[in-house]
């Protein structure tokens, strides 16, 4: 079993429907299903290797899809990197997940990167004559606890984290998530997830799923939000499943003054805590749609939890975690790793067919994250700890709380602070760094001590770091305060913060 015969299926019931929408170019599903199978006979002949890496240069365009697909039809797991991310930081994930392969769209292989793997172009491999012989006995040897992809997460060390998810846990997940929210293949996807973020795994896969259409909005649109909600409406899209900070975006630029989308059914939202007044904005111009609050990382598969929103919300509250998907379980469990009462605050974890392979190549952190369930001590059970503490209302409603550690999330993604700091560290003139995040404005802070300058330490994030995690805010100080242990004193600081603001 494989995510393919998902699209197999959608190709032979609607062989002449949109499948892939975007800026250039509409994609029927005869046509995904056979560039799927041109680019997989091309990656099958340039490599021997299966459930391998595949690094796939990504923009925003139905090519990086088929390319994705054709990489998974190959049986090996793609990598998706944004091209457009610092070199440095595409060459530490190269050299972090050693990819069989790299593929390049459209060009977009970034000059001056150094690569010491093959590269093949997708304007040449998408023009391959298939071979059905190859492509059926690498599909044949394909069982589902194979890997499907890796999404590439911020690492505390300075190193990006490959967090491999299989097709189990994918074809576990998208029947229950499309069946939820009653979607069918009458409805149009607008993405706006780029392709390494794992939102639009609920995209690209609950559409082929469904024989459903995908529209990849420009990129454009969510710089000029009036071209946005044009958008929307020009190509009737029913559906929308964003980050919270591209709902941020629509709603705080007042795009809907300017045109309301018609047809918008569904929208869902998750990576960050939604602000309530951003919702309300949405709900006051959409009222007829589902508004859902998705909650679950990136090694869940996507999603754990749902809130449908039922009900008006003052701007002062959260917005309830909701229950678990089907086949998925979701504890709260405090430092005595027991279940948590109402009122109490603990730890989120997850078990369930929903939890990823692991770090790819990284069994440290695998075994620090992934371990066996404490309430279970009859046979193994995996559970994932995410990090994540959640408080347990007396109604018995569950809330988001607060990280357990120093990653946040920021712009939809999950930060490592101390990824951050290992980079402000190493510039030059910078003798302390410690990073906050201001959660109230939605804002990284840098605090750092030493002669460097905030321009200085800004040209050097550039070449390092994709621009999330490049702090919006520096602050200069003649003395980071410590600990008795030489430690930073980390609350003191965000005192002396929170003071200066």
């Amino acid at each position: 079993m494989h995510v393919l015969q998902y699209l197999e299926a959608a190709a032979r019931r609607f062989p002449d429907k949109a499948a892939l929408i975007d800026e250039t170019e509409t994609v029927t599903y005869a046509e995904y299903r056979n560039r799927v199978d041109r680019i997989a006979t091309a990656i099958a002949r340039a490599t021997d290797a299966v459930n391998s890496p595949v690094v796939v240069l990504i923009d925003r365009n139905a090519a990086g899809i088929c390319t994705m697909l054709g990489v998974t039809a190959s049986h090996n797991f793609y990598v998706p990197i944004d091209a457009s991310q610092p070199i440095d930081r595409i060459e530490t994930i190269l050299s972090a997940m050693r990819p069989a392969l790299m593929i390049s769209i459209h060009g977009n292989l970034p000059e001056g990167l150094s690569v010491d793997v093959p590269v093949l172009e997708y304007d040449v491999i998408a023009d391959t004559e298939p071979d059905d012989a190859l492509l059926l006995s690498r599909m044949r040897s394909i069982v589902d606890t194979d890997p499907l992809y890796a999404i590439c997460t911020s690492g505390s060390t300075g190193v990006p984290k490959g967090v491999l998810i299989s097709h189990r846990s994918v074809l576990d997940f998208i029947p229950v998530f499309t069946k939820t929210f009653g979607l069918t293949e009458t409805d149009v996807f607008g993405n706006q997830a780029p392709f390494d973020f794992d939102v639009s795994v609920k995209d690209i896969y609950s559409a082929i799923y469904l024989g459903a259409t995908v529209y990849v909005i420009p990129k454009v649109c969510f710089v000029m939000p009036k071209k946005l909600v044009e958008a929307l409406d020009d190509q009737n899209v029913t559906t929308i499943i964003w980050a919270v900070s591209a709902m941020c975006i629509a709603a705080g630029m007042n795009a809907f003054k300017h045109r309301v989308p018609q047809k918008l059914r569904h929208v869902m939202f998750s990576g960050e805590v939604m602000p309530i007044k951003m919702l309300n904005i949405w709900r006051a111009y959409v009222p007829d749609a589902t508004y859902v609050n998705l909650y679950g990382p990136t090694e869940i598969t996507c999603n754990c939890m749902y809130y449908i929103v039922d009900r008006a919300f003052e701007p002062t509250e959260l917005l309830p975690l909701g229950v678990p998907f089907e086949n998925e379980d979701v504890m709260v469990l405090n430092e005595n790793d027991r279940p948590v009462g109402p009122g109490e605050t603990g730890e989120i974890c997850v078990r369930g067919t929903c939890l990823a392979l692991g770090y790819y190549n990284n069994p440290e952190r695998t075994a620090a994250a992934f371990v066996q369930n404490p309430l279970n001590t009859a046979y193994p059970e995996r559970i994932y700890r995410t990090g994540d503490l959640a408080k347990l209302n007396e109604d018995g409603t569950l809330v988001f709380a607060a990280r357990k550690d120093f990653q946040i999330k920021h712009m939809g993604h999950r930060i490592e602070l101390e990824e951050i700091e290992a980079h402000i560290g190493a510039v030059d003139g910078v003798r302390r760094t410690c990073c906050l995040f201001d959660t109230n404005r939605n804002k990284i802070v840098a605090c750092f001590s030493g002669e460097a300058t905030k321009e200085e330490i800004i040209e050097t994030l550039k070449k390092k770091l994709p621009k999330y995690m490049i702090p919006n805010i520096f602050m200069q100080m003649e003395r980071l305060p410590l600990t008795k242990n030489g430690k930073i004193d980390r609350k003191t600081l965000r005192e002396e913060y929170d003071a200066r603001c």
